[in-house]
């Protein structure tokens, strides 16, 4: 059997998925938040904070009743919830550590070829010392061990403490215990995590089973390519057995692309029966991350909703499309525009630079009053007082 979806359907389907189909004002509670994470399977971190840092926004799209401390208190006491990588830095369930171990196996060779060639022979000449020091000694920050006589520079000049403390860190023998200013706090992952989450240990084919699984429970839909890509564990060849492997688990999909185009896709043998319950999002504007899951495959984006999207922070400013840090803007389910925005912290404004509507979308007053409403929501999640537009925001 073969499931046909509409572009409409699909777009649903994948939005459901990821959390942005649920009232975005019900009630969050801690146990509430830490069950949306392990829904979306992680929260990318980013330092940027144009506006708010990337896990705050991506969290508060969801749900404007996001807390910052319930998220604190999963990561820093109740151990809920760990920092590690995906294709990223993010935030993911502790319960997924277990999985995680196979990822350390796998990367330390890789890292290790690829920092020496970086770096030079000798890079890891600290590894021992370190982590004997956090060992004795608790938890550190890079700057507690950071060689005075070195230069800081970017991360290819760090200092031999710091390029060890990643290092392990990467491998999984040290664990973020929490943030300084931002600052990652290292410490012995078996002093950070609750043993339970270390067991019971994970066969290789049990783990590119859950990688596969659990990623394609996420995308609702998907390619080979598009379930290895989901976690960045396991290769798209690895993906591609794995759906060979499991045909009577699946059911095959047939996605219609935003040009209406038909895509060849898979689903678990489940998905039928849920496409009667897929809610209609929400009507109201939202203001996504650039770091949003939903957005992270750019090329799925694309297909699916017809809106290309890049950050420009590294394009010359001469060269930029749009603006240093846009911001995606999805109305119901489709994305409307992008804008340009940053928060002025000194004087307590979102200052609002630009905006682009898409091809098709009307500048009208009904459009441009529930941005405002929902800038004025972003504005005060920001700890801003107002929300201010430049002359000629609306180009």
């Amino acid at each position: 059997m073969t499931i046909h979806l509409s572009n409409r359907d699909a777009r649903r389907v994948f939005m459901a998925r990821q959390g942005l189909s649920d009232p975005p004002n019900k009630a969050l509670t801690k146990q509430g938040l830490l069950e949306l994470i392990e829904r979306l399977g992680f929260v990318q971190v980013d330092s940027v904070q144009t506006v708010e840092r990337a896990h705050h926004q991506i969290l508060f799209a969801r749900n404007q009743t996001y807390r910052r401390e319930h998220l604190t208190a999963l990561l820093e006491e109740d151990r809920a919830l760990f920092e590690h990588w995906t294709h990223d830095a993010s935030i993911l369930p502790s319960a997924f550590f277990r999985y995680w171990k196979h990822r350390f196996a796998r990367r330390a060779p890789i890292i290790l070829e690829r920092w020496r060639k970086w770096q030079g022979e000798g890079f890891d000449t600290a590894f021992s010392e370190t982590l004997e020091r956090i060992a004795a000694g608790g938890p550190v920050l890079s700057r507690d061990l950071k060689a005075e006589e070195h230069k800081s520079g970017g991360w290819w000049n760090w200092h031999p403490s710091k390029t060890a403390l990643e290092f392990l860190w990467h491998t999984g023998r040290l664990a973020i215990s929490g943030r300084q200013n931002f600052q990652k706090i290292y410490d012995l992952t078996e002093r950070v995590l609750p043993a339970h989450h270390y067991q019971p240990e994970v066969s290789e084919a049990e783990f590119v089973d859950w990688c596969c699984r659990s990623a394609l429970t996420r995308l609702g839909f998907a390619t080979h390519g598009e379930i290895a890509a989901f976690w960045d564990l396991v290769s798209p060849q690895e993906a591609k057995d794995w759906v060979s492997g499991h045909r009577d688990d699946l059911v095959e999909v047939t996605v219609e692309t935003v040009d209406g185009k038909p895509r060849a896709a898979v689903a678990l043998a489940d998905f039928p029966a849920t496409l009667a319950a897929v809610p209609e999002p929400p009507s109201r504007i939202r203001v996504l991350s650039p770091f949003d899951p939903m957005i992270r495959d750019r090329a799925r984006t694309e297909r699916l909703f017809g809106f290309f999207y890049r950050i420009e922070i590294f394009v010359p400013q001469a060269k930029r499309e749009y603006g240093y840090y846009v911001f995606p803007l999805l109305e119901g389910d489709r994305f409307v525009g992008r804008i340009d925005m940053k928060a002025d912290r000194k004087r307590g404004v979102l200052d609002v630079t630009r905006l682009w509507w898409e091809p098709g979308i009307r500048n009208s007053s009904g459009r441009l009053e529930k941005l405002d409403a929902e800038l004025q929501r972003l504005a005060r999640f920001s700890g801003m007082e107002r929300v201010e537009y430049a002359e000629g925001w609306l180009g």
